[in-house]
């Protein structure tokens, strides 16, 4: 009686119902086997019939993603610093015109003299032309205004590097979450048919109740491990879904075409001086420095004399305002030079000369930091790519260890040499290995898309080069 109420009592922990993958008590270990197998295929392979590839949600990002189309837009008005800055060289005509209603009233002091009142129109109407002949500011403002294109040229390149690397980390987070789940889903179900083993054990006598608690505990834990994961994925989702503007479509998974290799070529040092070049931030800041330097010029231009040369011609009608009189147009053309010598602004100019200098050497420092992170980004992203490289091989051979250490501990449980809490423990290490694998492919992945866009080399061709390690 106490036998049989100790196995009710284990039995209302632990109903057939309370599984989110119930296993029949008829099931063999290689059934198992099979099962947890194709759980894992099912969930990782989801999304490879119709599923979405990298280049596909890279074009959705292009037109949706609103941090690019952001950059695209402040691109756009970067543009428009060359004619602004040109403007400054070129001619200039003003037309004015203007008409009024004059009523003037006149009056004398003494009393014996009449006065008058007159109402008449005067009307106007002038076209002038001006055009510089040497204005150093407005040259040294042209100059600046090429650098700024430059600039804004150099900032939405940065930008498309930038969704690059921002959709491929959204992807693939997307293809760990999944990985995560299908191989939570799988423990899950071992887990759960280590369980129903030891309840049978127990029934029958042949093991402790230890078991069963143990096979227990790791179900329940493993059981939280597979929502957490759930839920990890959908924030992964809303992250892509952030980019693309719609909602996240199944995506192909990395596949067998999947051949990691060194980078290229594979030296640091040439990887580091690329980065101290052709770097995006690097080239932005090299763009600020310029443009700073010639700010200073063009302050101290300020000092300089200016020439223009100028037309002007008016043609101007007025009543004479007098009782009777007649009333008078005018036709005037003047054309001539205009030399203006700044003597004394108060100071202005100087101050302006000794801030231009400071911003100068400010950003002469933020492009030596420039140059410094991307060297420093260059080094890290390299070994990364090296390292990982190192560590998927290394972890290609532990899935397959791991997976012999399972079937060796099954053989040893039925046997008698080994315990349930030994195949428990197999288990979590052979699916904790295989989600280390897929993590460390993709991070291998990110790194090497890093490393090109530290050196300024990354394209949409290296995504597609990504794109063709997928299943499709």
């Amino acid at each position: 009686m106490e036998k049989a109420a100790r196995i009710a009592r284990q039995e209302s922990r632990f109903p057939i119902s309370y599984s989110l993958f119930p296993i029949p008590h008829f099931l063999v270990s290689g059934m198992m086997r099979t099962l947890v197998s194709a759980a894992v295929a099912c969930v990782v392979a989801a999304g490879a019939a119709q599923g979405a590839d990298l280049l596909d949600i890279y074009r959705s990002a292009q037109s949706a993603d609103a941090q690019y189309a952001s950059a695209r837009a402040t691109w756009a008005a970067g543009q428009e610093k060359l004619p602004q800055g040109l403007s400054g060289l070129l001619p200039s005509a003003t037309l004015s015109a203007s008409t009024q209603q004059n009523d003037r009233e006149l009056r004398f002091r003494d009393p014996a003299v009449a006065g008058s009142r007159s109402q008449f129109n005067s009307n106007s109407v002038s076209l002038s032309v001006t055009q510089p002949l040497y204005r150093p500011q407005n040259f040294a403002a042209f100059e600046q205004a090429k650098t700024q294109v430059a600039q804004s040229d150099s900032a939405f390149a940065q930008a498309a590097q930038d969704l690059i690397l921002r959709v491929a980390q959204a992807y693939f987070d997307v293809l760990l979450g999944q990985d995560t789940v299908a191989f939570a889903q799988a423990q899950l179900i071992a887990i759960g048919q280590q369980l129903e083993q030891a309840k049978r054990n127990f029934e029958v006598g042949t093991a402790t109740i230890t078991d069963t608690h143990e096979a227990q505990a790791r179900y329940d834990l493993t059981s939280s491990a597979e929502i957490a994961a759930r839920n990890d994925l959908e924030l992964k989702k809303r992250q892509l879904e952030l980019i693309i503007g719609r909602p996240a479509p199944g995506l192909s998974p990395l596949g067998a075409k999947f051949s990691p290799a060194p980078p290229q070529p594979n030296n640091l040092e040439q990887w580091v001086a690329q980065a101290n070049q052709a770097n995006l931030q690097v080239k932005v800041n090299e763009a600020s420095l310029t443009f700073a330097s010639q700010d200073v010029e063009r302050n101290r231009a300020g000092h300089r004399p200016t020439l223009d040369a100028f037309a002007t011609y008016s043609e101007s009608g007025s009543g004479s305002g007098i009782q009777g009189g007649i009333g008078t147009d005018t036709t005037s053309k003047v054309v001539g030079v205009q030399l203006a010598v700044p003597l004394y602004q108060g100071g202005l100019t100087g101050s302006r000369v000794r801030e231009a200098l400071a911003n100068e050497d400010k950003a002469r420092q933020d492009l030596e930091n420039a140059r410094r992170t991307a060297a420093l980004t260059a080094r890290q992203t390299f070994l990364s790519v090296t390292s990982g490289l190192a560590q998927i091989k290394a972890l290609e051979a532990a899935l397959v260890s791991s997976q012999s250490s399972l079937n060796s501990t099954r053989l040893g449980q039925e046997v008698g040499v080994r315990t349930q809490v030994d195949v428990l423990n197999a288990q979590q290490q052979l699916s904790q290995t295989r989600r280390d694998l897929a993590q460390s492919k993709y991070s291998y992945i990110l790194s090497l898309l890093r490393l090109k866009a530290a050196a300024g080399t990354l394209t949409e061709q290296d995504l597609a080069i990504v794109n063709g390690w997928l299943d499709r």
